[in-house]
């Protein structure tokens, strides 16, 4: 028995990691790598391992940084079955299909300018035709339902509470009369956030992969960040501006909509005019609509009495090209959610291409930005930024909301992991080396038998989890 990282290891995205049991090998997610033009040029490297001998993949959720090179494993020879739970089932295949097609708009544009130059043609990433294989691999399973998918490993999963669907991954495994259980913790979310429920607590494991994000810091109190994102708001009204939030489509989009709703007499929301202006995130949303049984308390009492999706009056979901591009036509009062959320591609750019130089635009970030993305030099008070070749002077106020992040921060974290009886062995996944390190040290201090930064290429025996690896 045998586990070994890949992906997301010293790094953020990109989770994949490969589990060997016996004869049989397994990937735990298989996601895109994202952030600059070299970190994202990586994807089209080979797999250290043959996709055709891979018997099935467990994947946590759907975000891209955990699904996307599904397509690609399939174009490379995997067949098996992809397991996950139920929701994460139906809102992959709107985010793989969607990551396919914009892969296909952009060689065809990249091409193009090729062609000019005498330049041969380059070819998407993967097809929509491979997405779509992909997802008919797709088998779902509910929360804490047993399967054994493997000779020798049972899996189950666990709600991570960060997105609809989101897992902790445990497994069972056997080999050669020995036995072992790792938990993989997907992306963990916050506690008390609307919508989800809380991280699921698990009691054993003899290793816990687990993701360390946020592990050096603290989000900002979740009813102050909502205070704040009212005030803003405010403050934009009186501007007579208007409001830009990159914003993933899954998991976020659906929060900032409940929030709105929540407050939208309060927050005066009647005299905006808001737009989602993502045809994913406008699918995702009815997703998430189709899944109350997955929904906290609130949230079960706010569904109650509506057969169909409530829709916020004066929202706008701008499906088309043409209607994303009539927003521009707003002067002010206009409220925009679009992706994609770390600013490297989608719908946002255009809009910043169009008001990140007004003093009257305010750009709210409200998730990760990773190293090298767009958002990230945002965050980073940039004062100017490349969008399509294009150099953009950057004067619209830039809010930082991080208590809206998906991702538990460490004392999350934490409480997850003191679940854990006889504190098992930690390798710390997902996350860079200044978030890994100090949430190391806070995990030794809980009492983690040992605790490792994964990294590329690192195995761990899982027959011989009693020694600390190397590394």
């Amino acid at each position: 028995m045998q586990l070994e990282f890949f992906g997301a290891a010293g790094e953020v995205t990109g989770s994949c990691h490969i589990l060997r049991v016996g004869r049989r090998q397994l990937l735990l997610d298989c996601g895109m790598i994202q952030g600059g033009r070299r970190d994202e040029a990586r994807n089209r490297d080979p797999f250290p391992f043959d996709p055709a001998e891979i018997d099935a993949v467990v994947l946590s959720h759907a975000h891209i940084d955990h699904s996307g090179r599904l397509p690609l494993l399939f174009q490379r020879g995997f067949r098996g079955p992809i397991y996950a739970q139920e929701a994460t089932c139906d809102l992959a295949g709107i985010l793989l299909k969607d990551a396919a097609s914009l892969g296909e708009k952009d060689a065809e544009t990249e091409n193009r300018k090729r062609a000019r130059k005498g330049l041969p043609p380059i070819e998407p990433l993967y097809t929509t035709d491979d997405a779509e294989a992909a997802c008919e691999l797709l088998e779902g399973l509910r929360y804490r339902e047993t399967r054994e998918i493997a000779d020798g490993v049972t899996l189950r999963f666990h709600d991570a509470g960060h997105i609809l669907g989101s897992c902790a991954v445990e497994l069972r495994l056997q080999e050669n009369g020995r036995e072992a259980r790792i938990v993989f913790s997907g992306d963990l979310g916050q506690y008390d956030t609307p919508i989800l429920h809380d991280p699921e607590p698990l009691e054993q494991a003899d290793l816990v992969v687990m993701e360390c994000t946020y592990g050096d810091r603290r989000h900002r109190d979740r009813q102050a960040t909502v205070a704040e994102l009212g005030e803003i708001i405010a403050t934009a009204g009186k501007q007579h501006g208007n409001i830009l939030i990159p914003a993933f489509a899954v998991g976020r989009s659906q929060e900032l909509l409940y929030h709105f709703g929540k407050h939208f007499d309060a927050w005066q929301l009647g005299r905006w005019q808001i737009f989602l202006d993502s045809p994913m995130a406008i699918e995702a949303t009815r997703v998430y609509w189709d899944y109350p049984q997955l929904y906290d308390e609130e949230a079960t009492q706010l569904r109650a009495g509506h057969d169909e999706m409530p829709l916020l009056p004066n929202l706008v979901m701008s499906r088309s090209a043409d209607e994303s591009r009539r927003i521009n036509e707003v002067t002010q009062g206009a409220i925009v959610i679009a992706g994609s959320g770390m600013c490297t591609g989608g719908r946002i750019l255009h809009h910043f291409k169009h008001r990140l130089w007004r003093p009257d635009t305010h750009v709210i970030i409200v998730g990760y930005q990773a190293r090298g993305s767009l958002g990230r030099r945002l965050v980073d008070g940039a004062d100017y930024v490349r969008i399509h070749h294009e150099a953009i002077r950057v004067q619209a106020q830039v809010h930082t909301l991080g208590g809206f992040s998906a991702h538990g921060d460490q004392q999350d974290l934490l409480r997850w992991y003191r679940n854990f009886r006889a504190r098992p062995p930690v390798c710390l996944v997902h996350g860079e080396a200044r978030s890994a390190e100090p949430f190391a040290a806070q995990l030794e201090n809980a009492g983690a038998r040992w605790v490792r930064r994964a990294q590329p290429g690192q195995r761990i025996d899982l027959q011989a989890l009693d020694a600390a690896p190397g590394g």
